[in-house]
């Protein structure tokens, strides 16, 4: 069914292969992060084999302020980072489906998702970190698509791509992470829709059953395979799920990429040709990259960095909020978690999550925790609370909530 033709629900606001290796292991990359922008690697990866296009080219951003990037990611040092950015924007056809968002408001393209993605030096992790929309920040001085030059401000980190465009939004997080970012993509609402179609959906859990009339996605408790229009719902709903938060909805979309991660490296993918092609060619026609992001070769080195990270060591983590207290329904950093977090991934230390998750187990309760090495105390750093090498992962902070892609874990619907 084309999208001018289905039902218009409205959205809440807010050949052969010479190297099957390396592609299977790009495909891992885009199992990694969230669904609606880590296929664009898969894109990407397709002109290797086929040929660049031209319009993905075209419509690449240049990243203000970058360092050169090196020919080989061997010698970015300290690992390679790239921002995945999902937009809200209001595209032509989609405006009824979205209701009050495109025909009452301005209409701007916010950045509703921003996902950090790390993948270390020897030995290699991943690590995915994820930047609620409510996050109070300051946004530095950015150049928008027209040259012209936005003052920097304090607000929202999700007005960032409204003001200055995908530069600015990777230069905000950049300032507030001390993360230098190489790479950039972004997707909008319709991308979603088209990408999640191309991959035949995700099999997610679903404890408690998810109403919500905000987004009208009514699922019952269980497994449900999501695609197209409906993955959308499940990837913004935010009063079906947890307490109603943007806090709860982050923990949504990591049980989806969890889920996503192990549908891409699965036969049903891999194996099949036809869905390669689709899902390539549609995240060619629906990607916004960063220029750094249309190098090949750059592209096929990232994806044999990480052909042999177990699932275990690929975390998604939410970054460490507190409440704001100026402003209800807003959060502010925890710089001295995120610290601790920034500490740990310098020194490529293993980790596991202590803080718990708001996904849950199938009949509704709590995920299983393991032991871990102590957290660092307050104003210790990663080397004076652990002299001696720590022989497992060291726990994160508790206000850190996350999951490895490893876990089998549930939305926590909210009935």
């Amino acid at each position: 069914m084309s999208a001018n033709s289905r039902t218009r629900r409205p959205v809440a606001r807010h050949g052969q292969l010479h190297r099957p290796r390396a592609w299977t292991q790009l495909l891992k990359i885009i199992g990694i992060a969230m669904t609606v922008v880590l296929v664009s690697g898969v894109g990407v990866a397709a002109y290797i084999v086929y040929d660049l296009s031209q319009t993905f080219v075209a419509d690449a951003v240049e990243i203000e302020g970058q360092e050169a990037i090196p020919p080989d990611i061997g010698e970015l040092k300290g690992g390679v980072n790239m921002l995945l950015v999902g937009s809200d924007e209001c595209e032509e056809g989609y405006e009824a489906s979205f209701g009050d968002r495109c025909t009452e408001d301005d209409g701007g393209a916010r950045n509703d998702v921003n996902m950090l993605l790390h993948i270390s030096d020897e030995p290699r992790r991943v690590t995915v970190i994820t930047f609620p929309r409510d996050l109070m920040v300051d946004i530095p001085q950015c150049t928008d698509e027209n040259g012209n030059t936005v003052s920097a401000g304090y607000g929202q980190i999700n007005t960032t791509n409204e003001r200055g465009g995908l530069g600015c939004v990777v230069n905000t997080v950049a300032e507030l992470s001390g993360q230098q970012i190489q790479f950039a993509a972004k997707i909008t609402w319709d991308g979603v829709i088209q990408i999640t179609n191309a991959i035949g959906g995700v099999e997610v859990c679903i404890a408690n059953g998810i109403e919500d009339s905000y987004t009208e996605l009514s699922l019952p408790p269980g497994t449900h395979s999501l695609a197209g229009w409906q993955a959308l719902q499940f990837l913004r709903t935010r009063y079906g799920v947890g307490d109603g938060s943007d806090l709860g909805r982050v923990s949504n979309q990591q049980v989806y990429m969890a889920a996503l991660a192990r549908k891409l490296v699965s036969d049903e993918v891999l194996g099949n040709f036809g869905t390669l092609l689709r899902l390539a060619n549609t995240a060619l026609s629906n990607v916004t990259p960063s220029q750094s992001l249309t190098n090949p070769v750059l592209l096929a080195q990232i994806a044999m960095a990480v052909k042999n990270v177990p699932f275990e060591d690929i975390n998604f983590l939410q970054y460490p909020v507190f409440d704001d207290p100026d402003n209800a329904g807003r959060v502010v950093p925890d710089f001295a978690s995120a610290e601790q977090l920034w500490a740990l991934i310098e020194a490529n230390q293993p980790m596991q999550v202590t803080g718990g998750s708001d996904a849950v187990t199938a009949d509704g309760s709590a995920l299983p925790s393991t032991a871990v090495e102590p957290t660092p105390g307050e104003g210790e750093s990663v080397e004076e609370a652990a002299p001696v090498t720590p022989t497992g992962p060291v726990g994160l902070p508790e206000n850190i909530k996350g999951q490895s892609a490893a876990t089998q874990s549930c939305a926590n619907g909210a009935g």
